[in-house]
């Protein structure tokens, strides 16, 4: 299952070891998941659902579902795929809820910490913030897996957009600049590992209290300023069969195949012909799977047709006003039916056609991971455009409660080009409030035109209009 050549990548595999697994003996390696190291075994389920134990397998590879959640070291709950693989480690799959040892052999530590601005996420919009509110406050930034770049480290396709947002550079090269970028800056501390699990309102001048998890570390986060750069979360789709192991979210695919060079299947078939399932579509073909074909239930590709056009020049076929009807297979995918819809959405009966396939991808759009926001008391507006339900806010990303900001995905889904320009804006503006001072007004204001520019084209419409419904 592991990738051996890749016409861009080159997969820096790290020191053997060994795990065991449910009593089992398998081998890794030291720099990838836990989830990633057991699918490259071949094991594809991680759990079992809690009420009728129905199969889990890998999904999202970010940590936002609860598919791969499994007991490790003892410990119930741990998401395998956030979270690095070690000699020796004990893993299970884990009986409903998971519960924790009788026995209390844990010890945890509590730490207080106090910055200016705190960043929750280091992907585009993250890293970015932190970078340019660094430059006149300190910041923290911490984000739940264990290195820097968010979805940018799986990202092989070169940008569009101006030289400014790195256009013409592949992902995972922004991921490199902006991580390099991030270690030269002195007052920008950052957590790996780490994750969000509360905020707290608090009195005085440090206003927001996060409170965060480090392995057996509790962290108290006091900031003047917050800024929520938490990204999105891949969108499901409902059809029989849809919880069987081989049914992944896009995201999960690359994270298997262009981060720890892993496939995730060998014949594959995608649902939806945006620009992340086209992309995807010609990621899993380099990465040596045949794609079966493209299903996209709109009359029309969603993508950009140079995506397009290269899968159709490997003979992929993208069959519009066609879904997946259902997936079926012995404990993990083996078929797929897609059907055909007429124009008011309807199965045109006796369309049928029955695919094997061993992966089922799916790529129908991402929601707003909101869930800090909303926590803090942030008001929500649901607005379609945008990715549904998101945090109100204003021009600069300012939300309604003074100092928590939002930016990048977290703030309606889009690129990342505009994240890291939202990223930008409101970390510019968090750090010249504390500073009292306006020397990087410009700056804010050139972003925002860029923003204006970029959504300005076919592909940045709904995006436009859903920034002009938020008022």
């Amino acid at each position: 299952m592991r990738i051996q050549k890749h016409p861009i990548l080159e997969f820096k595999r790290a020191r053997k070891i060994k795990f065991v697994f449910d009593g089992k003996s398998l081998e890794a390696y030291s720099n990838e998941t836990i989830a990633s190291a057991l699918y490259a075994n071949r094991i594809k389920v991680l759990s079992f659902s809690p009420k009728y134990k129905r199969a889990r397998g890998f999904f999202c590879a970010i940590g936002k579902c609860s598919s791969c959640l499994m007991t490790v070291n003892g410990i119930p709950n741990v998401k395998t795929c956030t979270t690095l693989v070690e000699e020796g480690m004990e893993v299970k799959r884990q009986a409903r809820f998971g519960e924790l040892p009788k026995a209390r052999k844990f010890k945890a530590t509590n730490k207080v910490l106090f910055t200016d601005v705190l960043v929750v996420g280091a992907g585009p919009a993250g890293l970015s913030a932190a970078i340019n509110a660094s430059r006149l406050a300190k910041v923290i930034i911490l984000d739940e897996n264990h290195c820097v770049g968010g979805q940018l480290i799986k990202q092989t396709h070169k940008f569009f957009g101006s030289e400014k947002e790195f256009a013409s550079v592949r992902g995972i090269e922004i991921a490199k600049i902006l991580g390099k970028e991030l270690q030269t800056k002195r007052n920008i501390e950052i957590f790996l590992n780490t994750t969000a699990v509360g905020y707290y309102k608090k009195e005085g001048e440090a206003l927001h209290l996060i409170a965060a998890v480090r392995n057996n570390e509790f962290l108290e986060i006091h900031a003047k300023k917050l800024i929520i750069a938490t990204g999105a979360q891949e969108n499901f789709l409902s059809f029989p069969g849809n919880d069987l192991p081989g049914v992944v979210g896009a995201g999960g695919v690359q994270t298997l195949m262009n981060v720890y060079g892993v496939k995730p299947g060998s014949n594959a078939l995608m649902v939806g012909s945006g620009n992340v399932g086209l992309i995807v579509s010609y990621q899993m073909l380099q990465a040596g799977i045949s794609v079966k074909a493209v299903v996209e239930a709109l009359p029309k590709i969603g993508g950009y047709f140079v995506h397009a056009a290269k899968l159709r020049r490997f003979g992929v076929p993208i069959l519009t006003s066609h879904t997946v009807k259902e997936v079926s297979g012995n404990g993990k995918v083996e078929n797929a039916t897609i059907v055909r819809l007429d124009e008011n959405w309807n199965e045109v009966e006796g369309s049928e056609k029955e695919i094997k396939v061993d992966l089922v991808c799916l790529a129908v759009g991402l929601s707003p991971s909101s869930e800090l926001p909303f926590q803090a008391g942030c008001e929500n507006v649901y607005i379609p455009e945008l990715g549904g339900w998101l945090a109100r806010h204003n021009e600069n990303l300012e939300t309604g409660i003074k100092g928590i900001y939002v930016a990048g995905d977290c703030a309606g889904v889009e690129e990342a080009s505009t994240a890291m320009l939202e990223g930008k804006i409101a970390g510019l503006h968090a750090g010249m409030v504390i500073a009292k001072t306006r020397k990087y007004n410009s700056e804010v204001y050139e972003a925002m035109k860029e923003l204006e520019r970029l959504r300005r084209g076919p592909f940045g419409e709904r995006a436009r209009k859903g920034k002009l419904r938020m008022g």
